[in-house]
C-alpha cells in the first residue's frame, strides 16, 4: 500500500536590491530550495507558475509594488521565423551543435568571462570566478544539458547554453556567446536552435526566463512569434507587447503569504511502512 503526501517546501524572500532591468526600482524574489528525490517534480510544477531555476534554487520575482517581470515561453507549434530570424539562421550555418552533460570546461569559462566583460561588466555575475562558474553549470538536481556551438572550420567555441529538460519543454537557464560577433545575433540564434531541438523531441515549449516591458535588454524576447507570458496565474498568448505596462502600483502583487498559499505543489509518493 502506498500513501500520497504533500511536498512542503519552505519559501523565503530576498532582501530588496537594485533592479537589473528597470532603473530606480528595487527587486525582491520569492525562492525555495530545489533538492531531494522530488526535485524534478517540484521544478516542473513551479516552472508552470513562473519560477526559474538557478543551481539548486527556484525563484520568482515578488517585488513590493511592481509586477513588470513576466515569465515567458514560446509555443513551438505557433512559432514561425520572420525574415530577420531566417537570415540569422543562415548566417550561423557554419556552427555545429553539441549537447553534453552539465560539466564545466576551461573553454566555457574563458568564453563566459569574455561575454561578461563585454556585455555585463557591472552586473551581479561580473565577479564570478571559475569555481562559481563550475557550480552554476554542474550543481543541478534535475535533468540538465550544456549545449555548445562551435565553428565547424576551426572548432572554436562560439556560444554556450545551459538548459533544463522539463516534461513539457526546454528551459534556457543561462546563455553566453562570443561578444565580438554582433552580426551573427548569437543570442537570437540559440533561441531559434532550441526551438528546433524542442520540435525534434516533441516538446511543446521553450522557456526563456523573464520578459520585462520597458527594459531594452529584454525587448528581443517579444520578437518571437508564439510567445506566451504568465499573467494572473495563467499562461496567455502575447498579442501586442505595447499593451503591457511597467508602471508601479501598491496593489501590483499579492502579499507573500497569499502568494505561497496559492501555489500548486506536486504530491510525492512515499512507500508505507510494513
Amino acid at each position: 500500500m502506498r500513501h500520497t503526501l504533500p511536498i512542503a517546501p519552505q519559501f523565503y524572500v530576498t532582501a530588496p536590491q537594485p533592479c537589473p532591468y528597470l532603473e530606480g526600482r528595487m527587486e525582491r524574489k520569492l525562492f525555495t530550495a530545489l533538492q531531494g528525490e522530488n526535485a524534478e517534480r517540484l521544478n516542473y510544477s513551479l516552472s508552470q507558475q513562473g519560477f526559474r531555476r538557478s543551481q539548486n534554487v527556484l525563484y520568482r520575482p515578488s517585488c513590493a509594488e511592481c509586477s513588470a517581470c513576466l515569465s515567458a515561453r514560446i509555443d513551438v507549434a505557433a512559432f514561425s521565423a520572420n525574415k530577420s530570424q531566417k537570415r540569422t539562421i543562415k548566417r550561423n550555418r557554419h556552427l555545429a551543435r553539441r549537447a553534453t552533460s552539465p560539466w564545466a570546461t576551461e573553454d566555457q569559462y574563458e568564453l563566459f568571462r569574455s561575454y561578461l566583460d563585454a556585455r555585463h561588466a557591472s552586473g551581479g555575475m561580473a565577479d564570478m570566478d571559475v569555481f562559481e562558474f563550475a557550480a552554476m553549470v554542474e550543481e543541478t538536481p534535475i535533468r540538465s544539458r550544456v549545449v555548445e556551438y562551435t565553428n565547424k572550420d576551426d572548432k572554436s567555441l562560439i556560444a554556450v547554453s545551459l538548459m533544463d529538460v522539463l516534461k513539457d519543454g526546454l528551459s534556457m537557464v543561462y546563455s553566453f556567446y562570443a561578444p565580438d560577433l554582433p552580426r551573427q545575433s548569437l543570442g537570437t540564434y540559440m533561441i531559434l536552435d532550441h526551438i528546433n531541438i524542442a520540435r525534434e523531441n516533441g516538446l511543446p515549449y521553450v522557456y526563456l526566463g523573464y520578459w520585462v516591458p520597458g527594459s531594452q535588454k529584454m525587448g528581443y524576447k517579444a520578437r518571437f512569434s508564439g510567445l506566451e507570458v504568465y499573467v494572473g496565474g495563467e499562461w496567455r498568448k502575447m498579442t501586442n507587447p505595447e499593451t503591457y505596462s511597467a508602471e508601479t502600483h501598491p496593489l501590483s502583487t499579492d502579499p507573500i503569504a497569499e502568494q505561497v498559499a496559492n501555489l500548486q505543489l506536486p504530491d510525492r509518493v512515499v512507500p508505507s511502512k510494513r
